[in-house]
Formats: structure tokens, sequence, C-alpha cells
């Protein structure tokens, strides 16, 4: 059985892949998100592109991610959208420079928010956003100038739906309660690193999307190809990578080895694993899949019906020796010691 996660009662089937909902709307999105930053040049790479979106959307897929700084990525898929583009959950990002030797060209603020919401919106071939990320945490602008410079822009019919990637548990949660008292639009979902070598979000930020009622978008979950067990095969890396194979340490090939040995007893690739452990661990969890190829892609869609056994998840997390740390594992052992609740049994809400 997996591990019981913060799954929706009735998910929506779509074609292949299952449906939730974004937070705490009604848009339904898809159980696997399609990271488009590998789409970051044009030159003659177009096909394979299309070819890669088809698969994804073939199978039901409908989230396509991206950002105003992944190079040629929103132009592209303008591009590749055209005709179809309601069809899909169209996300994408602002914060990082536009310009290097502008000062305002980056930031949380509010002229960067709205000349870099233009400037998507002309490169995507739309005139709304399905999702509107804060790319990253600026902490020289007010929280309540983003938050209400997001708000207009939802009142205005360019951005559907706001959320955060790449910051702190505390500001998100201040930003959402801030929303709350004055009638904004709150963050509907939350972007983390999240794989079975980067588990930091545990500590704060998953807890705090499950308070809140926040769906999590997963990037990174290969850790760059690590897990997919490529680095630990003869020939399993071709080309250049994103990861230097030298910088990797002994966890790191522990944890993928291990990844691999759960993968072969189940038939699967390392990669379904991985991927599969991330959706299992939390049920809100949507992780970004980003791809390079056609079979990839495919390969990647195929880890929904990747069911992990309870002991094959311990195997997993015995390997990547996390430890969730203080307060989480100070208050557990309080919960357990009669001496701080008494010997009565208290029964959680379900």
């Amino acid at each position: 059985m997996a591990r019981p996660g913060r799954l929706d009662e009735s998910p929506i089937k779509g074609d292949f892949l299952r449906c939730r909902l974004l937070g705490r709307t009604g848009l339904r999105v898809s159980e696997l998100f399609f990271g488009a930053m590998s789409f970051y040049e044009r030159g003659d790479a177009l096909p394979r592109y299309r070819a890669m979106l088809d698969a994804y959307a073939g199978a039901g897929g409908n989230v396509i991610d991206t950002a105003s700084a992944y190079g040629e990525s929103e132009s592209v898929l303008g591009e590749l959208l055209e005709g179809r583009r309601d069809r899909f959950v169209v996300a994408t990002k602002y914060t990082l420079s536009r310009d290097g030797g502008d000062p305002n060209a980056a930031g949380n603020h509010r002229k960067n928010l709205t000349l870099s919401l233009e400037r998507s919106l002309r490169r995507l071939r739309t005139d709304y956003l399905d999702l509107f990320w804060v790319h990253l945490w600026d902490r020289h602008t007010p929280v309540e100038e983003t938050m209400r410079a997001l708000d207009d822009a939802v009142r205005a019919g360019k951005i559907l739906y706001v959320g955060i990637s790449d910051a702190p548990a505390w500001l998100v949660s201040r930003a959402n309660t801030l929303a709350e008292w004055r009638d904004w639009t709150p963050f509907a979902g939350v972007q983390v690193p999240y794989n079975l070598l980067k588990r930091d979000a545990e500590r704060e930020l998953l807890p705090m999307a499950e308070a809140f009622g926040m769906s999590v978008a997963a990037w990174g979950p290969l850790a760059g190809g690590v897990l997919s067990a490529k680095f630990t095969v003869p020939g399993g890396v071709e080309g250049p990578t994103r990861v230097d194979p030298g910088s990797l340490t002994e966890r790191d090939h522990a944890v993928a080895r291990a990844v691999r040995k759960v993968a072969d007893e189940l038939g699967v690739s390392a990669a379904q694993v991985a991927l599969a452990w991330t959706r299992a661990r939390y049920g809100g969890v949507h992780p970004i899949i980003g791809a390079s190829s056609v079979e990839q892609v495919r390969d990647n869609l195929g880890s929904v019906d990747v069911v992990l056994p309870e002991e094959a998840i311990g195997e997993l997390e015995g390997a990547t020796e996390f430890a969730v740390g203080f307060p989480a594992d100070f208050i557990a052992e309080c919960e357990a010691d009669p001496w701080v609740f008494g010997e009565g049994q208290v029964i959680g809400r379900a």
C-alpha cells in the first residue's frame, strides 16, 4: 500500500493522468506538471519540443510550467500552444532580472511585476495566465506590495491564480494571512525543490502547505538525473549534463543505488520509483517532470502507475539519512512522553 497522502477524495480522471484541485480553488490540475525549462532555445528543436508536449497532453496532462527567465521557453510555448491554449493551465514566473543594467527589471515589486507580466503575455501569445508564480523571495520588497499587485492583476483578468516559489514558510504564511485579512487573492500553490536527496521541505514548507490547503509543485524531482540512476550504471550518461558527476557524494550514490534496487525489484525504471516516492510521501505534491526527449516524458508519465510497498519506501528513506530536526522531532518525543500530556491516548482528527 502507498503511504496515505493528502489526496483529494474524488480525483478527476483525465485520459491517463488524474487531476486534483489547485489549492483551495476549483481549477483542475494534472497530478504531474510539465516543466518547459528545457525549451530554452528555439533552433531546430521545435519538432522535438512539440512531440514532448504532445506526449504529455495525450496522457491527460494539462499544466505547463515555465518562467520569464527560461530563455526562449515562453516564446516557444506561445507557438506550440497556438490554437489550443485554453486546453492548458499555463503557468509562468517573474522576479528574475530581465535586464542586468536596470535595477527595477528584477524583484517582486509592482513595476517589475507589471512589465514582466505584459512581456510574458506577449511571448506566450495569450491575454491571460492561469497561474503566475513569484519566482523567488525578494527580501527588499514588502510582501504587502507584492500581494496587492498580484491581486490587482487578478482583478484585471490578466491572472487567474497565483503561487510562490523558493520562499521561506514564515513568509508564505504571512502573505496568505494578509490576503485573507484584506480580501486579496492568496497563494494557491507553493513551488519547492523536493526529492529523495533534498527533503528539507518536509521540515516547514510541506506542513505549511497542508495547513493552508496549498498545492505543492516539486521541482527537480529527479535531482538533475541523479535519481534516474544514470550516474550509477555504465554508459548511463550521454553528452553534457547539468550535474557534474565529480560533485556527487557517497550519499548521492547510495540513494541512487537504493532507487535502482527498488526499481529492479518492481520491474520499473529508477525515474519512475523516484517520482512515485515524491507523490506518495505527500499527496498534495505535483512533481514537475522535465525531459529532453519524448522517451523520457513517457517514462516519467508511467510513474503514476507505480505503487511503492511500505518496505520499499522504508528502504528508500533509510538511505537518505534525513532528520526532520527541531521543533518537529522534539514535539514528537514530548507527545510520546506521558509526563507531558498524561497517560490517556488522544485520537487526532482524521
